[in-house]
């Protein structure tokens, strides 16, 4: 059974996904966007949203873009999704591409069917 998720669990994932990738632990981050440490954990979980101007600092302060947040949940972020993927599998070896890529044609022969 596949399980859904809230919007704001969606983004909240997000948000920690990118704050950790930049290297922010959460006490760190909390204190650059002027939030505590309770409400950020919160806010990862989807337990609590943002208002508009905390989520603008938030993507300030992790120095990304609305559509790195949203991709999940907006029709057409698909295609960011994407793009950061394509991103991502150019940094990998030759080797590792091609696995990939076999993994991906492997995968969209069989739910095509």
């Amino acid at each position: 059974m596949e399980k859904s998720f809230s919007v704001e669990q969606l983004i909240g994932k997000r948000i920690k996904r990118v704050r950790k990738e930049k290297g922010f632990t959460q006490q760190q981050f909390a204190e650059a966007v002027g939030i505590s440490v309770n409400y950020l954990s919160d806010v990862e979980r989807g337990k609590s949203s943002v208002r508009l101007e905390k989520l603008v600092t938030i993507i300030n302060v992790l120095g990304c873009t609305a559509d790195d947040l949203f991709a999940d949940v907006i029709t057409g972020g698909y295609l960011t999704q994407a793009s950061r993927l394509t991103e991502r599998m150019e940094a990998l070896s030759l080797e590792d591409r091609n696995r990939l890529s076999a993994v991906i044609e492997a995968y969209l022969d069989t739910s095509a069917n």
